[in-house]
Order: structure tokens, then sequence, then C-alpha cells
């Protein structure tokens, strides 16, 4: 009985979603992108502009589901609240060619990056995807959440206009 206690407890634990609210300067960190050319994450967030990161794998299903959902609302967050999206794939080199097919398939407007070195680890300090964060007008970390469950995106969009609204 105590293991199977242990086992749904887990499995409960590894499914939450985890939401945290910071203060991080976004440093340089480098990647590619879906076409192969290296770019800093650093640059291509603009100052003046709310960001959202989301860092997800071709191997992830609840990663997927969520830009998904995200592209559904991008063009709306980019009118209504001026923002920009980026997807950054954690995919190991084995899988990396795996997610430009993925992403044209998909149509995604917005940026998408390889990090196959998991260079963003260290500065975001994700533990596993999905994981997304918010990038303020001065490019700081402010927000990250870890963990996806459907209607996760409408919590973002609540901070983002928390912060479009300062």
């Amino acid at each position: 009985m105590k293991k199977i206690l242990f086992l749904v407890l887990g499995i409960g634990l590894v499914s939450a979603t985890y939401s945290q609210r910071i203060n991080k300067e976004l440093t340089s960190c480098k990647m590619k992108t879906i076409n192969g050319k290296v770019v800093d994450l650093k640059d291509q967030v603009r100052s003046g502009q709310v960001t959202v990161i989301v860092f997800w794998a071709t191997w992830c299903a609840p990663c997927k589901k969520e830009l998904i959902n995200i592209d559904g609302l991008y063009e709306d967050w980019k009118n209504d609240f001026g923002i920009e999206v980026i997807a950054i794939s954690i995919d190991n080199s084995r899988n990396a060619q795996k997610v430009k097919p993925y992403v044209n398939g998909k149509g995604w407007e917005f940026p998408v990056f390889i990090d196959v070195n998991s260079n963003s680890k260290s500065l975001f300090n994700y533990p596993t995807v999905p994981f997304s964060a918010i990038i303020d007008q001065n490019k700081h970390i402010v927000y990250t959440h870890n963990g996806y469950v459907e209607g996760d995106e409408y919590n973002l969009e609540k901070h983002i206009k928390e912060l479009v609204s300062k």
C-alpha cells in the first residue's frame, strides 16, 4: 500500500505545474535558428517589448500542445499587447533535425531556436520541459512556469497584461 501511495504522490509531483515570480537579468545565451544560424538570445529579445519564451522538445507531447495553443493566441497577443513569442527546442543533436520539419508543418510565425548544448539551462534554471518564461521590457526574466495543463496559456496572458499595463 505504501508503494502505491508513493507512486501516486510521485506522479502528482511530476505532472504538477510550478510558477514563480523572479527578477533576473537576461544574459548572453548562444543557440541556433532552425536554419542553422548562430544567434544570441539576448539580442533576439527587444528592449521595450515583453517576450514570452517557451522551451519545448519534439518528444514532449504537452510541450507541443502548449505551443499549438499559444500559436492560436499569438496574433491577438501581438496586436493587443505588442509582445513577441520565441520557442526554444532543447532537442539533442540526434533529434534536432526533427525540429525544422515539425515547425514548418505547424506554420508557426514566431521564431524557433534550437539549444542542443543546453546553454539556456543555467540561465533559466528549468528542470524539464515544458517550461515558459516572460521577459519584461527591460530584458529581465520576471516570471517562469514549469509544466503545462490545458489553459495555462491564459495564465501567461494574465501576466503579460500586468506587464504591459505598467
